[in-house]
Protein backbone atom coordinates (compact mmCIF):
# COMPACT_ATOMS: atom_id res chain seq x y z
CA UNK A 1 0.00 0.00 0.00
CA UNK A 2 2.77 2.41 0.95
CA UNK A 3 4.72 1.77 -2.28
CA UNK A 4 1.57 2.48 -4.29
CA UNK A 5 1.15 5.76 -2.38
CA UNK A 6 4.65 6.88 -3.33
CA UNK A 7 4.13 6.01 -6.98
CA UNK A 8 0.84 7.89 -6.98
CA UNK A 9 2.62 10.99 -5.69
CA UNK A 10 1.03 11.13 -2.24
CA UNK A 11 3.97 9.91 -0.19
CA UNK A 12 6.30 12.22 1.73
CA UNK A 13 10.00 11.40 1.71
CA UNK A 14 12.57 13.17 3.86
CA UNK A 15 16.13 13.22 2.53
CA UNK A 16 18.76 13.90 5.18
CA UNK A 17 21.78 15.59 3.61
CA UNK A 18 22.06 17.96 0.64
CA UNK A 19 25.31 16.80 -0.90
CA UNK A 20 25.19 15.53 -4.46
CA UNK A 21 23.84 12.14 -3.31
CA UNK A 22 21.00 13.64 -1.29
CA UNK A 23 20.09 16.12 -4.01
CA UNK A 24 20.17 13.41 -6.69
CA UNK A 25 17.87 11.27 -4.55
CA UNK A 26 15.48 14.20 -4.10
CA UNK A 27 15.49 14.91 -7.82
CA UNK A 28 14.69 11.29 -8.68
CA UNK A 29 11.97 11.08 -6.02
CA UNK A 30 10.25 14.15 -7.41
CA UNK A 31 10.35 12.66 -10.89
CA UNK A 32 8.44 9.72 -9.43
CA UNK A 33 5.79 11.90 -7.88
CA UNK A 34 6.79 11.93 -4.22
CA UNK A 35 6.62 14.97 -1.97
CA UNK A 36 10.16 15.69 -0.82
CA UNK A 37 11.81 17.60 2.00
CA UNK A 38 15.61 17.83 2.12
CA UNK A 39 17.25 18.67 5.45
CA UNK A 40 20.86 19.91 5.50
CA UNK A 41 22.81 20.69 8.65
CA UNK A 42 25.20 23.21 7.06
CA UNK A 43 24.31 26.56 5.55
CA UNK A 44 24.75 25.43 1.93
CA UNK A 45 24.07 22.55 -0.43
CA UNK A 46 26.67 20.57 -2.34
CA UNK A 47 28.81 18.73 0.20
CA UNK A 48 32.32 18.40 -1.19
CA UNK A 49 31.33 20.06 -4.44
CA UNK A 50 32.06 23.71 -3.76
CA UNK A 51 32.26 26.54 -6.30
CA UNK A 52 34.29 29.62 -5.38
CA UNK A 53 36.41 32.48 -6.67
CA UNK A 54 40.03 33.50 -6.51
CA UNK A 55 41.30 36.82 -7.86
CA UNK A 56 37.89 37.15 -9.53
CA UNK A 57 38.18 33.81 -11.33
CA UNK A 58 35.53 31.13 -10.90
CA UNK A 59 37.08 27.89 -9.65
CA UNK A 60 36.24 24.66 -7.87
CA UNK A 61 37.29 24.52 -4.23
CA UNK A 62 36.32 20.85 -3.98
CA UNK A 63 35.99 18.12 -6.60
CA UNK A 64 36.68 19.46 -10.09
CA UNK A 65 35.80 16.67 -12.53
CA UNK A 66 33.50 13.71 -12.98
CA UNK A 67 33.88 10.41 -14.77
CA UNK A 68 32.16 10.63 -18.16
CA UNK A 69 32.38 6.92 -19.01
CA UNK A 70 29.63 6.29 -16.44
CA UNK A 71 26.29 7.88 -17.37
CA UNK A 72 24.94 9.10 -14.02
CA UNK A 73 26.72 12.43 -13.48
CA UNK A 74 26.67 13.71 -17.05
CA UNK A 75 23.04 12.63 -17.46
CA UNK A 76 22.00 14.45 -14.29
CA UNK A 77 23.84 17.57 -15.44
CA UNK A 78 21.90 17.46 -18.69
CA UNK A 79 18.60 16.92 -16.87
CA UNK A 80 19.09 20.10 -14.83
CA UNK A 81 19.98 22.29 -17.79
CA UNK A 82 23.78 22.20 -17.89
CA UNK A 83 24.21 20.56 -21.29
CA UNK A 84 25.75 23.63 -22.91
CA UNK A 85 28.22 24.04 -20.04
CA UNK A 86 29.66 20.51 -20.07
CA UNK A 87 33.30 20.59 -21.12
CA UNK A 88 36.01 17.93 -21.21
CA UNK A 89 39.52 18.82 -20.03
CA UNK A 90 41.47 20.92 -22.52
CA UNK A 91 44.41 18.57 -21.99
CA UNK A 92 44.63 15.06 -20.58
CA UNK A 93 48.43 15.05 -20.45
CA UNK A 94 49.71 14.69 -16.90
CA UNK A 95 53.03 14.00 -15.20
CA UNK A 96 54.55 12.27 -12.20
CA UNK A 97 56.94 14.20 -10.00
CA UNK A 98 59.22 11.39 -8.95
CA UNK A 99 62.90 10.61 -8.61
CA UNK A 100 63.73 14.32 -8.83
CA UNK A 101 61.96 15.20 -12.07
CA UNK A 102 58.59 15.66 -13.76
CA UNK A 103 58.11 12.56 -15.88
CA UNK A 104 55.32 11.88 -18.40
CA UNK A 105 52.48 9.86 -16.92
CA UNK A 106 52.83 6.35 -18.34
CA UNK A 107 50.15 5.00 -20.63
CA UNK A 108 49.00 1.43 -21.01
CA UNK A 109 48.16 0.68 -17.38
CA UNK A 110 45.13 0.00 -15.20
CA UNK A 111 45.31 2.26 -12.13
CA UNK A 112 49.09 2.13 -12.36
CA UNK A 113 49.32 -1.61 -13.05
CA UNK A 114 50.99 -2.15 -16.45
CA UNK A 115 50.41 -4.78 -19.09
CA UNK A 116 54.12 -4.77 -19.92
CA UNK A 117 57.21 -3.61 -18.09
CA UNK A 118 58.07 -1.21 -20.90
CA UNK A 119 54.91 0.80 -20.14
CA UNK A 120 56.63 2.14 -17.01
CA UNK A 121 59.98 2.88 -18.59
CA UNK A 122 61.26 6.24 -17.44
CA UNK A 123 59.33 6.09 -14.16
CA UNK A 124 60.80 2.97 -12.60
CA UNK A 125 64.44 2.09 -12.10
CA UNK A 126 66.02 -0.65 -14.21
CA UNK A 127 65.78 -2.94 -11.20
CA UNK A 128 62.08 -2.12 -10.85
CA UNK A 129 61.44 -2.89 -14.53
CA UNK A 130 63.23 -6.22 -14.26
CA UNK A 131 61.16 -7.13 -11.19
CA UNK A 132 57.96 -6.71 -13.23
CA UNK A 133 59.14 -9.35 -15.69
CA UNK A 134 59.25 -11.95 -12.91
CA UNK A 135 55.44 -11.98 -12.81
CA UNK A 136 55.26 -14.64 -15.51
CA UNK A 137 57.40 -17.05 -13.46
CA UNK A 138 55.67 -16.62 -10.11
CA UNK A 139 53.07 -19.09 -8.80
CA UNK A 140 49.47 -17.91 -8.68
CA UNK A 141 48.65 -15.36 -5.97
CA UNK A 142 45.21 -16.00 -4.51
CA UNK A 143 43.09 -12.92 -3.88
CA UNK A 144 40.33 -14.63 -1.88
CA UNK A 145 37.28 -12.55 -1.03
CA UNK A 146 39.33 -9.33 -1.13
CA UNK A 147 42.90 -8.13 -1.00
CA UNK A 148 44.74 -4.83 -0.65
CA UNK A 149 45.71 -3.34 -4.00
CA UNK A 150 49.25 -2.57 -2.90
CA UNK A 151 49.80 -5.92 -1.27
CA UNK A 152 48.74 -7.89 -4.34
CA UNK A 153 50.51 -5.74 -6.93
CA UNK A 154 53.73 -5.67 -4.90
CA UNK A 155 53.66 -9.46 -4.61
CA UNK A 156 53.32 -9.82 -8.37
CA UNK A 157 55.31 -6.89 -9.77
CA UNK A 158 57.35 -5.45 -6.90
CA UNK A 159 56.90 -2.55 -4.51
CA UNK A 160 58.32 0.01 -6.89
CA UNK A 161 55.25 -0.24 -9.15
CA UNK A 162 53.04 0.41 -6.15
CA UNK A 163 55.14 3.16 -4.62
CA UNK A 164 55.83 5.10 -7.83
CA UNK A 165 52.52 4.79 -9.68
CA UNK A 166 49.68 2.88 -7.99
CA UNK A 167 50.01 4.83 -4.75
CA UNK A 168 49.80 8.35 -6.24
CA UNK A 169 46.91 7.37 -8.52
CA UNK A 170 44.89 5.85 -5.69
CA UNK A 171 45.88 8.77 -3.47
CA UNK A 172 44.18 11.07 -5.95
CA UNK A 173 40.91 9.26 -5.31
CA UNK A 174 41.00 8.36 -1.62
CA UNK A 175 43.90 10.25 -0.03
CA UNK A 176 44.54 6.75 1.28
CA UNK A 177 47.18 4.03 1.56
CA UNK A 178 47.43 1.59 -1.36
CA UNK A 179 48.58 -1.13 1.03
CA UNK A 180 45.23 -0.89 2.85
CA UNK A 181 42.78 -0.08 0.06
CA UNK A 182 40.48 -2.83 -1.19
CA UNK A 183 41.21 -4.01 -4.72
CA UNK A 184 37.71 -5.43 -4.96
CA UNK A 185 36.22 -1.96 -4.55
CA UNK A 186 38.91 0.40 -5.80
CA UNK A 187 39.88 -1.49 -8.97
CA UNK A 188 37.07 -4.03 -9.41
CA UNK A 189 37.93 -4.97 -13.00
CA UNK A 190 41.48 -5.82 -11.90
CA UNK A 191 40.18 -7.84 -8.95
CA UNK A 192 37.92 -9.93 -11.17
CA UNK A 193 40.69 -10.52 -13.69
CA UNK A 194 43.14 -11.49 -10.95
CA UNK A 195 40.77 -14.23 -9.80
CA UNK A 196 41.04 -16.02 -13.14
CA UNK A 197 44.64 -15.33 -14.21
CA UNK A 198 47.91 -16.64 -12.87
CA UNK A 199 49.80 -13.64 -14.31
CA UNK A 200 48.87 -10.07 -13.36
CA UNK A 201 50.39 -8.75 -16.60
CA UNK A 202 48.14 -11.10 -18.57
CA UNK A 203 45.13 -9.96 -16.56
CA UNK A 204 45.86 -6.32 -17.36
CA UNK A 205 46.34 -7.07 -21.05
CA UNK A 206 42.97 -8.80 -21.12
CA UNK A 207 41.31 -5.76 -19.52
CA UNK A 208 42.97 -3.53 -22.09
CA UNK A 209 41.88 -5.77 -24.96
CA UNK A 210 38.27 -5.71 -23.76
CA UNK A 211 38.42 -1.93 -23.52
CA UNK A 212 39.63 -1.71 -27.13
CA UNK A 213 36.93 -4.14 -28.25
CA UNK A 214 34.33 -2.09 -26.41
CA UNK A 215 35.39 0.92 -28.47
CA UNK A 216 34.53 3.46 -25.81
CA UNK A 217 34.71 6.91 -27.34
CA UNK A 218 34.50 10.42 -25.99
CA UNK A 219 36.29 11.97 -23.04
CA UNK A 220 37.02 9.93 -19.93
CA UNK A 221 36.32 12.89 -17.65
CA UNK A 222 34.05 15.89 -17.86
CA UNK A 223 33.95 19.30 -16.21
CA UNK A 224 31.39 22.08 -16.14
CA UNK A 225 31.93 25.68 -17.15
CA UNK A 226 31.92 27.61 -13.90
CA UNK A 227 33.03 24.53 -11.99
CA UNK A 228 31.65 21.13 -11.07
CA UNK A 229 30.56 22.84 -7.85
CA UNK A 230 27.72 24.41 -9.84
CA UNK A 231 26.13 20.98 -10.41
CA UNK A 232 24.51 20.66 -6.95
CA UNK A 233 23.29 24.25 -7.19
CA UNK A 234 21.53 23.43 -10.46
CA UNK A 235 20.09 20.21 -9.03
CA UNK A 236 18.85 22.09 -5.96
CA UNK A 237 17.21 24.70 -8.18
CA UNK A 238 15.49 21.93 -10.16
CA UNK A 239 14.31 20.29 -6.94
CA UNK A 240 12.74 23.53 -5.78
CA UNK A 241 11.16 24.17 -9.18
CA UNK A 242 9.52 20.74 -8.97
CA UNK A 243 8.04 21.56 -5.58
CA UNK A 244 10.66 20.04 -3.31
CA UNK A 245 11.65 21.82 -0.11
CA UNK A 246 15.30 22.24 0.89
CA UNK A 247 16.03 23.47 4.40
CA UNK A 248 19.66 24.37 5.17
CA UNK A 249 20.93 25.07 8.68
CA UNK A 250 18.64 22.29 9.83
CA UNK A 251 20.57 19.47 11.52
CA UNK A 252 18.64 16.26 12.18
CA UNK A 253 19.16 15.01 15.70
CA UNK A 254 16.98 11.90 15.79
CA UNK A 255 15.33 9.41 13.50
CA UNK A 256 12.60 7.17 14.86
CA UNK A 257 9.86 4.88 13.66
CA UNK A 258 6.34 6.11 14.29
CA UNK A 259 4.28 2.96 13.73
CA UNK A 260 4.59 -0.73 14.48
CA UNK A 261 6.91 -2.43 16.93
CA UNK A 262 9.40 -0.15 18.58
CA UNK A 263 7.38 3.02 17.96
CA UNK A 264 8.47 6.06 19.96
CA UNK A 265 5.74 8.43 18.79
CA UNK A 266 2.12 8.34 19.90
CA UNK A 267 -0.12 6.70 17.27
CA UNK A 268 -2.40 9.72 17.33
CA UNK A 269 0.35 12.14 16.32
CA UNK A 270 0.28 14.19 13.11
CA UNK A 271 0.10 11.89 10.09
CA UNK A 272 -0.18 8.84 12.31
CA UNK A 273 0.09 6.61 9.20
CA UNK A 274 3.65 7.85 8.63
CA UNK A 275 6.47 5.37 9.14
CA UNK A 276 9.13 7.80 10.35
CA UNK A 277 9.55 10.81 12.59
CA UNK A 278 12.53 13.01 11.75
CA UNK A 279 13.56 15.31 14.62
CA UNK A 280 15.25 18.55 13.55
CA UNK A 281 15.66 20.96 16.45
CA UNK A 282 12.27 21.61 17.99
CA UNK A 283 10.51 20.36 14.88
CA UNK A 284 9.38 16.84 13.94
CA UNK A 285 8.74 15.96 10.29
CA UNK A 286 6.65 12.87 9.58
CA UNK A 287 7.52 10.84 6.52
CA UNK A 288 6.57 7.70 4.66
CA UNK A 289 10.23 7.13 3.87
CA UNK A 290 13.66 8.51 4.72
CA UNK A 291 16.86 8.56 2.67
CA UNK A 292 19.96 9.07 4.83
CA UNK A 293 22.59 10.75 2.64
CA UNK A 294 25.18 11.96 5.15
CA UNK A 295 28.73 10.78 5.99
CA UNK A 296 29.08 7.54 7.92
CA UNK A 297 29.62 9.05 11.42
CA UNK A 298 26.49 11.19 11.12
CA UNK A 299 24.51 8.28 9.67
CA UNK A 300 25.64 6.09 12.57
CA UNK A 301 24.31 8.62 15.05
CA UNK A 302 20.93 8.80 13.33
CA UNK A 303 20.52 5.02 13.04
CA UNK A 304 21.73 4.11 16.52
CA UNK A 305 18.23 3.69 17.98
CA UNK A 306 16.35 1.98 15.18
CA UNK A 307 19.18 0.13 13.40
CA UNK A 308 21.94 -0.36 15.98
CA UNK A 309 23.78 -3.04 13.99
CA UNK A 310 23.96 -0.77 10.96
CA UNK A 311 25.10 2.09 13.19
CA UNK A 312 27.91 -0.03 14.61
CA UNK A 313 29.12 -0.94 11.13
CA UNK A 314 28.92 2.68 9.98
CA UNK A 315 30.88 3.76 13.05
CA UNK A 316 33.82 1.69 11.82
CA UNK A 317 34.19 3.59 8.54
CA UNK A 318 37.40 5.63 8.64
CA UNK A 319 38.00 8.93 6.88
CA UNK A 320 41.01 10.84 5.58
CA UNK A 321 41.39 14.60 5.82
CA UNK A 322 42.98 16.84 3.23
CA UNK A 323 43.34 20.45 2.16
CA UNK A 324 43.25 22.11 -1.24
CA UNK A 325 45.48 25.13 -1.81
CA UNK A 326 44.37 27.32 -4.71
CA UNK A 327 46.83 29.90 -6.05
CA UNK A 328 46.29 32.61 -8.67
CA UNK A 329 49.26 34.14 -10.53
CA UNK A 330 49.67 36.83 -13.15
CA UNK A 331 50.11 34.90 -16.36
CA UNK A 332 52.80 37.29 -17.61
CA UNK A 333 54.96 36.36 -14.59
CA UNK A 334 54.39 32.62 -14.76
CA UNK A 335 55.61 29.77 -16.91
CA UNK A 336 54.49 26.19 -16.36
CA UNK A 337 55.19 22.89 -18.07
CA UNK A 338 52.55 21.73 -20.52
CA UNK A 339 49.77 19.47 -19.33
CA UNK A 340 47.10 19.33 -16.68
CA UNK A 341 49.41 18.92 -13.68
CA UNK A 342 51.22 16.19 -11.80
CA UNK A 343 50.90 13.53 -9.11
CA UNK A 344 53.47 12.92 -6.38
CA UNK A 345 54.31 9.46 -4.97
CA UNK A 346 54.49 9.57 -1.15
CA UNK A 347 57.75 7.60 -1.31
CA UNK A 348 59.46 10.72 -2.68
CA UNK A 349 58.92 12.50 0.64
CA UNK A 350 57.25 15.65 -0.71
CA UNK A 351 54.52 17.52 1.14
CA UNK A 352 52.01 18.03 -1.65
CA UNK A 353 50.49 14.92 -3.20
CA UNK A 354 49.35 16.53 -6.45
CA UNK A 355 49.00 19.76 -8.37
CA UNK A 356 46.45 20.70 -11.00
CA UNK A 357 47.25 23.42 -13.51
CA UNK A 358 43.62 24.48 -13.53
CA UNK A 359 43.95 27.19 -16.19
CA UNK A 360 45.55 24.67 -18.53
CA UNK A 361 43.24 21.79 -17.68
CA UNK A 362 39.97 23.69 -18.05
CA UNK A 363 39.64 25.87 -21.12
CA UNK A 364 36.83 27.94 -19.65
CA UNK A 365 39.09 29.21 -16.83
CA UNK A 366 41.69 30.43 -19.32
CA UNK A 367 39.05 32.00 -21.58
CA UNK A 368 37.34 33.85 -18.75
CA UNK A 369 40.61 34.97 -17.15
CA UNK A 370 43.29 35.40 -19.84
CA UNK A 371 45.58 37.42 -17.53
CA UNK A 372 45.51 34.87 -14.69
CA UNK A 373 46.96 31.43 -14.20
CA UNK A 374 45.24 29.30 -11.53
CA UNK A 375 46.84 26.27 -9.87
CA UNK A 376 45.72 23.87 -7.15
CA UNK A 377 47.73 21.66 -4.84
CA UNK A 378 46.43 19.00 -2.48
CA UNK A 379 47.91 18.19 0.91
CA UNK A 380 47.11 15.41 3.35
CA UNK A 381 46.78 11.64 3.19
CA UNK A 382 45.25 9.00 5.43
CA UNK A 383 47.06 8.96 8.76
CA UNK A 384 48.79 12.31 8.21
CA UNK A 385 47.86 14.82 10.90
CA UNK A 386 50.82 17.14 11.48
CA UNK A 387 50.74 18.89 8.13
CA UNK A 388 47.03 19.68 8.36
CA UNK A 389 47.51 21.29 11.76
CA UNK A 390 49.49 24.11 10.17
CA UNK A 391 47.95 27.52 9.57
CA UNK A 392 46.70 28.37 6.10
CA UNK A 393 49.82 30.45 5.45
CA UNK A 394 51.98 27.44 6.26
CA UNK A 395 50.13 25.26 3.75
CA UNK A 396 50.56 27.96 1.11
CA UNK A 397 54.30 28.15 1.88
CA UNK A 398 54.89 24.40 1.55
CA UNK A 399 52.83 24.33 -1.64
CA UNK A 400 54.88 27.16 -3.17
CA UNK A 401 58.10 25.44 -2.09
CA UNK A 402 57.15 22.17 -3.75
CA UNK A 403 55.85 23.91 -6.87
CA UNK A 404 59.18 25.69 -7.20
CA UNK A 405 61.07 22.42 -6.80
CA UNK A 406 58.87 20.64 -9.35
CA UNK A 407 58.35 23.34 -11.99
CA UNK A 408 60.71 26.21 -11.23
CA UNK A 409 57.78 28.50 -10.41
CA UNK A 410 59.08 31.48 -8.39
CA UNK A 411 56.42 34.13 -8.96
CA UNK A 412 54.40 35.50 -6.07
CA UNK A 413 50.69 34.64 -6.24
CA UNK A 414 48.22 37.52 -6.34
CA UNK A 415 45.82 35.57 -4.14
CA UNK A 416 45.65 32.22 -2.36
CA UNK A 417 42.85 30.20 -0.79
CA UNK A 418 43.01 27.17 1.47
CA UNK A 419 40.00 24.86 1.65
CA UNK A 420 40.08 22.19 4.32
CA UNK A 421 38.15 18.96 3.99
CA UNK A 422 38.32 17.48 7.47
CA UNK A 423 37.31 13.80 7.40
CA UNK A 424 36.38 14.40 3.79
CA UNK A 425 37.18 11.08 2.11
CA UNK A 426 35.89 7.70 3.35
CA UNK A 427 38.44 4.90 3.27
CA UNK A 428 37.78 1.59 1.53
CA UNK A 429 40.05 -0.93 3.27
CA UNK A 430 40.01 -4.66 2.60
CA UNK A 431 36.60 -6.02 3.57
CA UNK A 432 34.73 -2.74 3.08
CA UNK A 433 32.29 -4.45 0.69
CA UNK A 434 31.28 -6.83 3.47
CA UNK A 435 30.76 -3.90 5.84
CA UNK A 436 28.51 -2.18 3.30
CA UNK A 437 26.55 -5.40 2.78
CA UNK A 438 25.94 -5.65 6.54
CA UNK A 439 24.81 -2.03 6.70
CA UNK A 440 22.34 -2.52 3.88
CA UNK A 441 21.10 -5.80 5.30
CA UNK A 442 20.20 -4.18 8.62
CA UNK A 443 18.80 -1.01 7.05
CA UNK A 444 16.77 -3.11 4.62
CA UNK A 445 14.86 -4.68 7.51
CA UNK A 446 13.20 -1.31 8.14
CA UNK A 447 10.67 -0.49 5.40
CA UNK A 448 10.94 3.01 4.01
CA UNK A 449 14.60 3.52 4.98
CA UNK A 450 17.66 3.66 2.71
CA UNK A 451 21.21 5.02 2.83
CA UNK A 452 23.44 6.46 0.11
CA UNK A 453 26.60 8.50 -0.42
CA UNK A 454 30.34 8.21 -0.77
CA UNK A 455 30.76 5.78 2.14
CA UNK A 456 29.23 2.86 0.27
CA UNK A 457 29.86 2.18 -3.41
CA UNK A 458 32.47 4.67 -4.60
CA UNK A 459 33.70 8.18 -3.84
CA UNK A 460 33.34 9.69 -7.32
CA UNK A 461 30.40 11.84 -8.38
CA UNK A 462 28.77 9.17 -10.60
CA UNK A 463 29.12 6.67 -7.75
CA UNK A 464 27.33 8.96 -5.32
CA UNK A 465 24.52 9.56 -7.81
CA UNK A 466 24.19 5.85 -8.59
CA UNK A 467 24.03 5.18 -4.86
CA UNK A 468 21.24 7.75 -4.54
CA UNK A 469 19.20 6.22 -7.35
CA UNK A 470 19.58 2.76 -5.82
CA UNK A 471 18.32 4.15 -2.51
CA UNK A 472 15.25 5.60 -4.21
CA UNK A 473 14.57 2.24 -5.86
CA UNK A 474 15.01 0.49 -2.51
CA UNK A 475 12.35 2.50 -0.74
CA UNK A 476 10.02 1.53 -3.59
CA UNK A 477 10.80 -2.11 -2.93
CA UNK A 478 13.16 -2.57 -5.89
CA UNK A 479 16.51 -3.93 -4.73
CA UNK A 480 18.08 -4.44 -8.14
CA UNK A 481 20.00 -1.16 -8.01
CA UNK A 482 21.55 -1.98 -4.64
CA UNK A 483 22.39 -5.49 -5.81
CA UNK A 484 24.04 -4.18 -8.97
CA UNK A 485 26.16 -1.70 -7.01
CA UNK A 486 27.25 -4.46 -4.66
CA UNK A 487 28.29 -6.61 -7.61
CA UNK A 488 29.74 -3.78 -9.71
CA UNK A 489 31.14 -0.87 -7.69
CA UNK A 490 31.18 2.49 -9.48
CA UNK A 491 34.72 3.79 -9.26
CA UNK A 492 36.37 6.76 -10.88
CA UNK A 493 40.06 7.46 -11.27
CA UNK A 494 39.83 11.11 -10.29
CA UNK A 495 37.29 13.66 -9.17
CA UNK A 496 36.25 12.55 -5.68
CA UNK A 497 32.90 13.90 -4.53
CA UNK A 498 31.02 13.81 -1.35
CA UNK A 499 27.85 12.89 0.25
Amino acid sequence: MWAREIRAGTGHVVVIGAGIAGLAAAHRLLQRGARVTVLEASDRVGGKLLPGRIAGARVDLGAESMLARRPEAVALAREVGLTDRLQPPATATASLWTRGALRPMPKGHVMGVPGTASALSGVLSEEGLKRIERDADLPRTEVGDDVAVGEYVAARLGREVVDRLVEPLLGGVYAGDAYRISMRLAVPQLFQAARTHDSLLEAVREIQAKAVAGRQTGPVFMGIQGGVGTLPLAVAESVRERGGEILTGTPVTELRRTTGAGSHVDAGAERSHARWGVVAGDRVLYADAVVVAVPAPAAAGLLRTEAPEAATALGGVEYASMALVTLAYRRAETALPEGSGFLVPPVDGRTIKASTFASQKWGWIAEENPDLLVLRTSVGRYGETEILQREDAGLVDVSRHDLKEATGLTATPVETRVTRWTDGLPQYPVGHHARVARIREHVGRLPGLAVCGAAYDGVGIPACIASAYAAVDQIHGDLRGVQQLTANPVQSLHGGAGE
